[in-house]
């Protein structure tokens, strides 16, 4: 299928420069490119587009939703309109003897991938398309973008830099008055909002990459759709043959042409794969090392909080140790002085034992003897009872002072306390 589709693309480019030498149109009704492939619904304001027919300058190309097509202009740029979009080509200039031309499209809505040709070639600034927040400056290049409500983003396919088919590298200029940006990286993108200098260049990531892809899906399902027959296709090749023919080519030139365009489209396909699959091993390349080093970090990381434990562990255990040691002298200490009280109360015990061995058992008896007779001889020297009598009556009245000045102190307080 996709062998067929370039074939196709090839005879329709050769067809379109043919019609475009010969067939002399009116201002009006000026030759752009032809229709290559087409999904769904597509129409311009008078007809329904089908593929091979031709499409006119200022003529405005509406693709409903799950619809879209692929226009092939005199110049060989191709022009893919995805699902919801509407897109008018405004000025198409081409000097097939030169290469020379101009090419102004714009886009109301909707997505337009680009992939430039001839007039690009010639002069990088001479195709420029036209979105509601600015202008997309082609430079030899394919490119696509997106216009939604108040936002266009834009985004660059290629080529890159070290091409292998040796094509100028791709570059887009997105601007407006405010500013502008270059996209000069493959797969990468910027934005553009209402009344806002451009957004600065960044690379896209997958899920927009995705909403790009999908703009395009319904295009992509009709090429590569298997339920069209093969009767269909024949009667395809015929039917270009024949307009071949009637330009005045004959068949060797028709099977070189064809053959020509083959290679050029597989020489771009295999460049592209090429240099998708270069990115992918260095983005994996990339991926890989930063897990390395990330892997490296976290283990110097563990290995520090590793090490700072070891030594709040080793002070630690320093700590205990020392602790221990405190303790183990105390204890010396206390058993120290334990022993030492122990050893002294022991000698105490011991002298006055010895001591009281020493006195003779006569002194304690003189000496009970002598107080014996002190008392007896203090019982004889009583007093007599007449002083004893004075003395308790001293005595009561004492005590029954006390108690009255007792009493009155507490009057006093209870009136206080009143």
């Amino acid at each position: 299928m996709k062998k067929l589709l370039s074939v196709v693309t090839g005879l329709i480019f050769m067809i379109s420069t043919c019609v475009f030498a010969e067939e002399k149109l009116t201002i009006e009704k000026q030759l752009v490119g032809i229709v290559g492939a087409i999904s769904g619904t597509v129409k311009t304001e008078t007809r329904e587009l089908k593929a091979g027919d031709k499409i006119y300058l200022n003529e405005t190309i509406v693709a409903g939703a799950g619809s879209g097509t692929q226009i092939l202009l005199l110049d060989q740029s191709t022009f893919t309109i995805g699902e919801d979009s509407e897109v008018v080509m405004d000025t198409f200039i081409f000097d097939p003897a030169t290469n020379d031309g101009k090419i102004v499209a714009s886009v109301k809505q909707g997505s337009l991938k680009v992939i430039s040709g001839l007039i690009s070639k010639k002069n990088p600034d001479s195709l420029t398309v036209e979105v509601p927040e600015g202008t997309l400056g082609s430079r030899g290049t394919e490119f696509q973008t997106i216009v939604s409500k108040g936002k266009t983003d834009t985004l660059l396919i290629g080529p890159g830099k070290n091409n292998t088919l040796g094509m100028r590298p791709g570059a887009v200029l997105v601007g407006n008055n405010l500013g502008s940006t270059l996209l000069d990286n493959p797969y990468s993108m910027a934005s553009m909002t209402k009344g806002k200098a451009p957004g600065q260049a960044k690379k896209i990531t997958k899920n927009q990459l995705k909403k790009f892809n999908k703009k395009m899906k319904a295009l992509r399902v009709a090429k590569l759709s298997p339920e069209e027959k093969k009767g269909k296709r024949k009667e395809m090749k015929k039917q270009l043959r024949k307009e071949l023919k009637s330009m005045g080519f004959e068949k060797e030139e028709i099977k070189s042409i064809i053959k020509e365009n083959i290679q050029k489209d597989k020489e771009k396909k295999v460049a592209i794969k090429k240099e998708r699959a270069e990115k992918k091993k260095a983005k994996k390349k990339k991926a890989k090392a930063e897990k390395k080093k990330n892997k490296k970090k976290k283990a110097k990381k563990v290995d520090k909080k590793k090490g700072k434990k070891k030594k709040a562990t080793k002070k630690g255990s320093k700590k205990k140790k020392a602790v221990k040691k405190k303790e183990g002298k105390k204890k010396k200490a206390t058993k120290k002085k334990a022993t030492k009280k122990k050893k002294a109360t022991k000698k105490k015990a011991t002298k006055k034992k010895k001591a009281v061995k020493k006195k003779p058992a006569k002194k304690k008896k003189k000496a009970v003897k002598k107080k014996v007779k002190k008392k007896k001889k203090v019982v004889k020297k009583k007093k007599p009872k007449k002083k004893i009598k004075k003395k308790v009556a001293k005595k009561r009245k004492i005590v029954k002072k006390k108690r009255a000045a007792k009493k009155k102190r507490a009057k006093k307080k209870r009136r206080k306390k009143k």
